[in-house]
C-alpha cells in the first residue's frame, strides 16, 4: 500500500547535538513532533501555528479535545549528524484504528540523502471534559486514510 507522503524540513539545532556530533536521541523525539506539526498542523486549542502545515488535520478537533501521544518507536539506522541545514523527513499515516492512529517518519540526512532514522508515533484523541479516549470522527478517518501507507514496523 502506498499512500501520500508529506516531506517536511526540520531544523537541527546546535544544542541537539551530542558529544559525537550526532543528533541526540532525546532531541530526535522533539524533531518527530516538529515533523508531525509541520506535516499535519498544530493540535486544536494549543495556540496559533507558526507556519501553515502541508495538510491541516489536527486543528479541526474540538477545543475540549486533546491529541495525545500513546507511544513512540524509534529505530536508528545510522547516525543523523548535526548539519547547519534542516533534516528531510517523510511523514505518513501507517495505521488507522477506531480510537488511535499511527504516523511514520523517515529521517534522511540533508546532505548525502542516506536514511538515518525510522520512527512512528501512535496518537489518540482524548476528551478533556469526559476524561476518556474518543473514537476518531469519520471526517478525520477519511482524511487520515488519504495518507495511509505501509508501516515501518511490523
Amino acid at each position: 500500500m502506498t499512500g501520500r507522503r508529506l516531506t517536511v524540513e526540520v531544523p537541527m539545532r546546535w544544542a541537539d547535538m551530542d558529544a559525537y556530533g550526532h543528533i541526540n536521541n532525546v532531541n530526535l523525539v522533539r524533531m518527530m513532533e516538529e515533523a508531525r506539526i509541520g506535516a499535519f498542523g498544530v493540535p486544536g486549542g494549543t495556540g496559533l501555528p507558526r507556519v501553515d502545515p502541508a495538510v491541516d488535520l489536527f486543528s479541526r478537533v474540538g477545543d475540549d479535545t486533546q491529541t495525545l501521544v500513546v507511544e513512540h518507536r524509534v529505530r536508528y539506522v545510522r547516525p543523523l549528524d548535526y548539519r547547519n541545514v534542516p533534516a528531510i523527513v517523510d511523514v505518513w499515516v501507517s495505521a488507522v484504528k477506531p480510537a488511535t492512529f499511527e504516523l511514520s517518519y523517515l529521517f534522511r540526512d540533508p546532505v548525502d540523502g542516506h536514511e538515518c532514522v525510522r520512527a512512528s508515533t501512535t496518537l489518540a484523541f482524548f476528551s478533556a471534559v469526559d476524561e476518556r479516549l474518543l473514537r476518531i470522527p469519520a471526517e478525520h478517518r477519511d482524511a487520515l486514510r488519504e495518507f495511509l501507507g505501509d508501516p515501518l514496523f511490523t
